[in-house]
């Protein structure tokens, strides 16, 4: 049985090879969450009955600042994955060089069968719930799995309604609107497409990454074959995957899946049309001209970059032995067991861990509330540059003490995080 995402998480925190010395008060409180919030939260129906509904946040270290960190709607929510997720976003934060501590909140719900009525009281009573405890100078909440623009739209209303302070950094991923930043939607999947470009120097694969999109002929001037690319999850983050893998890297989107299975063609997908054939019919299988694969059968295609975006525990030590792709990046929180990285170290494959991979969606909502504090509003380029400009920096600094301490990547970036997390706390006398 693959453990839940917070031991996972425990355990490569322990595991840092080259690390601060972890002294048992320290240990301490690198394994347990700073502050657990449990709620219930009754809701109206439209059928007129009332249904409850239980919540979650997690705010697991502010030693460097505020908590900072999503809020997922999903069926299968536990306590025990939301404690995980704030603690990578914790590690995140610290990696990226951003002035934030972790969070991370969800709800035990099916956002799939509630209508847009019933999710906005849900959204509303979930900050109604959470009281005081969030707050620009406290906590952020942002857009996670199956949540939106338009729930953090509905959630920063509530939060001036119940506070009467209309601060819109209090929540980011917001709509434009309502001081929402240019490039929010797709900041995760474009920040990971810059480390892409990256590992693919360091890995051979002939790549680039342009500003605007690649014509239809650019790959066949060259005479080069486009990288090939498979993307486990067609929400938000893999369809933008997608979309900026063909549009921007000139690379074959070969294969992608949702929750249903998925499709492949191995002469590159029209990314487009298959999200309007998904939301026509609820899922990419039978886009016309494709063959019909399932998610297991995907992670085992012979592809340059394979692109795990969807939920944690995706690759574990049941399919490590079959994923072959070169690259491995990590768009989800958590997708790959540390049982599963162990196996695909040792064949040479390129992972790029999440602390490291997905950064882009923090980073740019750190520039939204850099905005909304400053009632500024920065044009989409600018903030596409800062990201390149962060996300390369960071790629290459956990690359280069990878390489210089011989240990993993995802080792590399734990290690330059926690160490930047355990001098603050250190600072401020907790340790």
């Amino acid at each position: 049985m693959e453990q839940n995402l917070f031991e996972s998480v425990k355990q490569n925190i322990c595991t840092c090879a080259t690390g601060p010395q972890l002294t048992p008060n320290l240990e301490s409180l690198l394994k347990s969450p700073m502050k657990e919030i449990h709620v219930s939260l009754p809701v109206r129906m439209d059928d007129g009955t009332i249904r409850t509904f239980q919540g979650f946040r997690v705010q697991y270290n502010n030693a460097r600042g505020p908590a900072k960190g999503g809020i997922r709607y999903h069926t299968d929510e536990t306590i025990e994955t939301i404690r995980g997720l704030a603690a990578i976003m914790t590690l995140k934060c610290a990696l990226h060089e951003l002035p934030l501590g972790g969070a991370k909140g969800g709800v035990v719900c099916n956002p799939k069968a509630m209508s847009k009525g019933e999710l906005e009281r849900l959204s509303r009573a979930y900050i109604q719930a959470l009281d005081c405890s969030i707050g620009p100078d406290r906590d952020i909440p942002a857009p996670d799995v199956y949540t939106n623009e338009q729930t953090m739209g509905w959630m920063i209303d509530e939060y001036i309604r119940q506070t009467g302070c209309v601060h819109f950094g209090a929540i980011t991923g917001k709509p434009l609107s309502l001081g929402g930043s240019e490039g929010r939607h797709d900041s995760t999947a474009r920040g990971g497409w810059y480390c892409i470009r990256e590992a693919a120097k360091e890995t051979g694969i002939g790549m680039e990454m342009k500003e605007t999109s690649y014509s239809p002929e650019s790959k066949a001037e060259t005479g080069e074959a486009a990288p090939s690319v498979a993307i486990q999850g067609f929400g938000n983050v893999g369809y933008n995957a997608a979309l900026i893998g063909k549009e921007f890297a000139g690379c074959r989107i070969v294969a992608v899946s949702d929750s249903s299975g998925g499709i492949y063609s191995d002469e590159g997908l029209d990314v487009a049309g298959v999200m309007k054939h998904k939301k026509e019919t609820g899922s990419v299988r039978y886009f016309p001209g494709t063959e019909d694969i399932t998610n297991s059968q995907l992670f085992e295609l012979d592809v340059d970059v394979l692109i795990p975006a969807a939920l944690e525990n995706a690759i574990t030590e049941k399919n490590a032995d079959e994923v072959r792709a070169k690259i491995l990046a990590e768009f989800a929180n958590g997708p790959t067991s540390p049982a599963a990285e162990e196996i695909m170290n040792k064949r040479g494959i390129h992972i790029i861990p999440d602390l490291l991979c997905n950064g882009g969606g923090v980073i740019v909502s750190y520039f939204e509330m850099v905005q909304n504090m400053n009632m500024d509003h920065w044009a989409e380029d600018y903030i596409y540059r800062r990201l390149d400009e962060k996300m390369t920096r960071a790629y290459h600094k956990v690359l280069e003490f990878s390489k210089k301490n011989s240990i993993t990547m995802r080792k590399a970036a734990y290690t330059i995080a926690l160490e930047e997390v355990v001098d603050a706390m250190k600072a401020r006398g907790w340790v």
